[in-house]
């Protein structure tokens, strides 16, 4: 009887100034084949500390928007079969050894789906619309591609079937309020640019009320509040990100709008 050929991983990440995160990432994904990581040309030390670590291959690449970024980095990978993860995030020891056996064990899954469990510092966040939290991370390179019409909150796009893991990736997302909120902010001016890009209309009324149902929302309906002061922070934090989205939105709106008159102008001139 023939023996299954052993599956190699490539594990990939995007960075940008992710020291005090990358660390605990890398260290997670030891059991890969190898370690592949694009940075946007970090300045806290980050694009140092990968180039000194013997297990990782690290690539510099001005950063457009998540998508593309990503997309780059996936088409760096070796092998077929690869866990792409973001910086904060951690494999626990019991999800890499399933993580191992899945990709080794006769399937037609191409792409699995990773429940997440959000860390606030080092403490669990339990709700506040972080609860069901999940995203692809394990996929055959040849059977996915990233959505281009996404620039943030990027999705991947499968051919076949999909699967999910038992065992939950960690995500130190939070680590501090000025980092968090900064992340936030960038989301949110992404997500503007989007929408600018798409040419998409937001009612004035939408930029007013869409802040305060995503904090009530993650607040009440996704039981932010039984996370006390640490449900406050995040529910209000990701309804900056809300606000920043409309008022960059606006000011992109606001820019654009001179120059079409000006061009009706020259041309009824």
């Amino acid at each position: 009887m023939k023996t299954p050929q052993h599956q190699k991983i490539s594990a990939v990440l995007i960075t940008y100034n992710e020291i005090g995160y990358i660390e605990r990432c890398i260290a997670s994904v030891a059991f890969a084949d190898e370690i592949i990581v694009v940075d946007s040309y970090s300045s806290d030390g980050t694009y140092e500390y990968l180039s000194a670590h013997a297990q990782v291959k690290v690539i510099q690449h001005p950063f457009q928007d998540f998508t593309k970024q990503k997309t780059f980095a996936m088409n760096q990978a070796s092998n077929d079969w690869v866990l792409f993860l973001d910086a904060d995030e951690v494999v626990t020891k019991n999800l890499g050894l399933e993580i191992q056996e899945v990709v080794n064990r006769p399937s037609k899954i191409n792409a699995y789906w990773f429940y997440r469990k959000f860390m606030f510092k080092d403490s669990h966040l339990r709700f506040s619309g972080w609860q069901t939290d999940k995203n692809y991370r394990l996929f055959r390179k040849s059977k996915v591609s990233f959505c281009q019409e996404r620039r943030v909150h990027e999705c991947l796009e499968i051919q076949g079937n999909s699967g999910v893991l038992n065992e939950r990736l960690l995500h130190y997302s939070y680590k501090k309020f000025s980092d968090y909120k900064s992340k936030m902010l960038h989301y949110g001016q992404l997500k503007a640019q989007q929408y600018h890009a798409n040419g998409k209309s937001v009612h004035p009324l939408k930029m007013l009320l869409a802040p305060i149902w995503r904090f009530l929302y993650n607040y009440t309906i996704r039981l932010g509040i039984l996370d006390g002061k640490k449900g406050i922070i995040i529910c209000y934090l990701n309804a900056l990100s809300e606000v920043e989205r409309y008022r960059e939105y606006r000011n992109l709106s606001r820019n654009i709008e001179p120059l079409r008159e000006s061009s009706l102008t020259t041309v009824a001139d």
